[in-house]
């Protein structure tokens, strides 16, 4: 009696699931999201057309998946669940919100990074659905992060009773955010730092 085991299905389905995130990503950050097929997916994975459209219905719902697949390696590396994105409570709110901000720039300076995160935000414009996911798996947990930390802030009497944690996150990462997708001006730590003080002032418990 032979004792050969059947292929493994779940095995050879994860490698070349992780085959097509890997290409995706590498294909978007080499010729931009315009550029980038099922098709050209597909034959950088090593796999057929039909097997991308079997798990995905589009080329931005693979990027999708493949993002959050990257930034959840990201996270395994950290050895945490929030990634690069998670920000410490040191008790010194400034130096908390300069950390985070300055790992942000080095994210976003990262061509790995940066084009897939501009493909998936512009996308997402005319793609309701894939806007919404986009938000809800990627932007809203790191959001999160800051409303955790600035209401421990709150808390502490290290910013204004009064100020709305949300409100607040957007004086630091919407100016970022905005630099970046515009490209007006390099993104630099120096310019993280800057708006941390800026915006620790505005914060700052009233007399």
């Amino acid at each position: 009696m032979s004792d050969t085991k059947a292929p493994d299905a779940s095995r050879r389905s994860e490698r070349s699931r992780r085959a097509i995130f890997d290409a995706a990503l590498a294909l978007v950050s080499e010729s931009g999201f315009a550029k980038t097929t099922v098709e050209g997916i597909a034959a950088r994975a090593g796999v057929g057309k039909q097997t991308i459209y079997r798990w995905w219905p589009s080329k931005a719902a693979v990027l999708l998946d493949a993002f959050l697949d990257l930034q959840d390696r990201a996270a395994e590396a950290h050895g945490d669940d929030a990634g690069s994105g998670g920000i410490p409570d040191t008790g010194d709110l400034a130096a908390d919100l300069r950390y985070v901000l300055r790992a942000t720039v080095d994210e976003l300076n990262d061509p790995a990074v940066d084009g897939p995160t501009r493909a998936l935000a512009a996308e997402g414009v005319v793609d309701p659905e894939l806007g919404a996911r986009f938000t809800e798996a990627l932007l809203e947990p790191q959001l999160q992060h800051y409303v955790r930390r600035l209401e421990a802030a709150r808390a502490a009497g290290d910013i204004d009773p009064d100020v709305d944690p949300r409100t607040a996150l957007e004086l630091l990462v919407g100016p970022l955010h905005h630099r970046w997708l515009h490209r007006t001006l390099p993104l630099t730590h120096a310019y993280a730092d800057s708006l941390v003080d800026l915006a620790l002032r505005g914060l700052a418990p009233r007399p």
